[in-house]
């Protein structure tokens, strides 16, 4: 891919994640609300190419738009709990203007960072938690409804529903990826769900490289490594876009560490500016784009 791809939220935690394993395999255009610590930019990214602006400000992002091939888009609030005049503005505005952005602007691919949230109300009080366990067949694959589990999961699934009408009505391809739950080094600790829809990072990063390189029109997958526990099919990930993960939280005890033969996932330099549970560290990066959230590092995207 010779023209750019836009990176919108790019120095959130799945920002990260997809910079740090593919940052030099692409020439990026970085929007952030925030102005991003050098720590979080890959070499080569001139300070012409990173805008901080908010994604609403639909000039700012028509001019980060410009001349672009792809957008991967992460930008909104992440919190689970969420009010409504935040996922309103962040999350469903938001993506309508970016989305309406790349079509005048003929993008010829759209990654579009959905979330288990959008699906959360599957997980009724009689398929959990039995549901998170290798003995459990019960799978979603992506061809259900949404049935979101709260006002963050609606955001989400209103912007799985922008992507298909921007793919039907302007031909633009869309992947809505349904991430699960991204941590570092290790799958979540002694956390049956988290463990179910473990993303490592670098399994991370290969997805939404295959979302860059593979031909589709709209596809609606699941963001999870190859876990045993898995009750969200990567079938479709697999077929559409070639996602091959390399990781699998059974290759973990429950506490978080490696069975014995089992290599760490990640890596990681604990000055990276990822924290432990692969939320940010305030420490290094300065304010965070939203209030923290106690489920935020563990649970949702």
């Amino acid at each position: 891919m010779d023209e750019p791809v836009l990176l919108t939220g790019a120095g959130g935690r799945v920002g990260q994640a997809i910079l740090r394993g593919i940052g030099d395999d692409y020439e990026w255009r970085l929007l952030d609300r925030e102005p991003l610590p050098a720590a979080k930019v890959p070499d080569g990214v001139t300070d012409a190419d990173r805008y901080v602006a908010d994604i609403t400000d639909e000039r700012a992002v028509r001019e980060a738009m410009e001349g672009v091939a792809a957008v991967i888009h992460l930008a909104g609030d992440p919190r689970k709990t969420a009010p409504w005049d935040s996922v309103l503005r962040n999350n469903i505005d938001g993506t309508q203007v970016v989305m309406r952005a790349a079509v005048d602007e003929g993008v010829d691919k759209f990654a579009f960072a959905s979330s288990n949230h959008a699906v959360g109300g599957y997980e009724t009080d009689d398929r959990t938690p039995d549901l998170y366990r290798t003995d459990d067949d019960y799978r979603l694959d992506g061809t259900e409804l949404p049935r979101p589990g709260n006002l963050y999961g609606v955001s989400k699934a209103t912007g799985e529903a922008l992507g298909r009408l921007y793919h039907d009505e302007h031909g633009m391809s869309v992947v809505c990826v349904r991430i699960g739950n991204l941590t570092k080094d290790h799958p979540p600790r002694e956390y049956e769900r988290g463990q179910a829809m473990w993303l490592s990072h670098r399994d991370c990063a290969h997805l939404f490289d295959r979302c860059l390189r593979a031909d589709y029109g709209y596809e609606v997958v699941y963001g999870i490594s190859n876990n045993d526990r898995r009750y969200y099919s990567i079938e479709r990930a697999r077929e559409a876009l070639g996602y091959d993960p390399a990781d699998n939280s059974a290759d973990y005890t429950f506490e978080g560490e490696p069975k014995d033969g089992a290599a760490e996932s990640d890596g990681g330099d604990p000055g990276d500016g990822i924290g432990p549970d692969g939320g940010t560290d305030p420490a290094v990066t300065g304010k965070p784009n939203f209030p923290s959230d106690p489920d935020t590092p563990t649970d949702g995207a």
